[in-house]
């Protein structure tokens, strides 16, 4: 398939490759309109679902009920945190022996895998601690 190259979906994908945090089609649509200010959010999500159809990038669904995307096309494991939603990438040591366990009951060919880890993101975490150093100082007085 031969796409004809269009400035806004250049600039869908240049913001999506500076972003490290797995952005919704709103977000990316708040992003671009900076440069773009009269751009649709449907052209934005038609690009994002186009990109993501010729392999430029790919979708994340966390179960949050909105698809994030990520530019990063490697094998690679997702963070998301049950407080503020975010989803972020886990550096960590390859886990594709799972595709071996995996197959060791299954009759078909194992080509990949997703893994999500769920938590508590540094952010959140720290502000519960503030939270509850606030709380503490203010019971001792």
């Amino acid at each position: 398939m031969i796409l004809k190259y269009s400035r806004q979906r250049e600039a869908i994908y240049q913001y999506l490759q500076s972003r490290h945090d797995h952005p919704t089609a709103d977000a990316v649509y708040d992003g671009v309109r900076q440069t773009f200010p009269n751009i649709s959010l449907g052209t934005v999500y038609r690009n994002l679902i186009l990109l993501r159809d010729i392999g430029k990038i790919r979708s994340v669904d966390v179960g949050d009920g909105v698809i994030h995307f990520d530019p990063d096309l490697s094998e690679h494991n997702h963070f998301v945190c049950r407080e503020c939603g975010c989803v972020q990438d886990i550096k960590m040591k390859s886990i594709d022996r799972i595709k071996e366990i995996a197959g060791e009951h299954f009759d078909g060919r194992i080509t990949g895998y997703t893994t999500y880890f769920y938590g508590i993101c540094s952010d959140c975490l720290q502000k519960q601690n503030e939270a509850l150093g606030k709380a503490v100082s203010a019971k001792s007085n």
